[in-house]
């Protein structure tokens, strides 16, 4: 049997930005979102973890750029010129996200996020803040702080 549980965003508007990894439709809450910058290749750091793609350099301060599709179990992100890094600030850290490119950036109502069934034990309960059904697809709702945790970004940016 699935269960659904509550999304929890019912008397909220929100402004999210939504981008696209692979074929899916990903979006997060633009509070979260420092700025989008074009792709730009990343120097490797040895032994980092595999969803690390390396280090750049933003305006003087060092910043870890995480490959978001490998994150997210997918395959990696090949990046190209259409690719974008969302820079976010996560436990108070800043990380770069590659993406296949950013789609829109919305203002939703929290009615119309709908909630993820539980249909795995990691990812609709980890990742997923809930699932907003539009015209032309769907879009899952992330949520960055649950996807990496207070140590994990630590370990990342040191």
């Amino acid at each position: 049997m699935t269960t659904f549980k509550t999304a929890g965003f019912d008397g909220e508007t929100l402004e999210i930005i939504a981008f696209r990894l692979h074929e899916q439709e990903f979006c997060v809450k633009t509070t979260t979102i420092r700025e989008i910058r074009g792709w730009a290749p990343s120097t490797p750091i040895p032994h980092s973890p595999a969803e690390v793609i390396g280090v750049m350099n933003l305006r003087g301060t060092v910043i870890p750029i995480i490959d978001l599709a490998h994150k997210l179990g997918m395959r990696s992100t090949e990046a190209n010129e259409r690719s974008a890094i969302v820079v976010a600030e996560v436990h108070s850290m800043v990380v770069g996200l590659v993406v296949d490119r950013v789609s829109d950036i919305l203002t939703i109502r929290g009615d119309q996020i709908q909630p993820v069934p539980e249909v795995t034990t990691s990812f609709d309960k980890v990742y997923a803040e809930g699932i907003i059904a539009q015209e032309n697809g769907m879009i899952c709702f992330l949520n960055l702080s649950r996807m990496f945790k207070e140590r994990e970004i630590e370990d990342i940016a040191a």
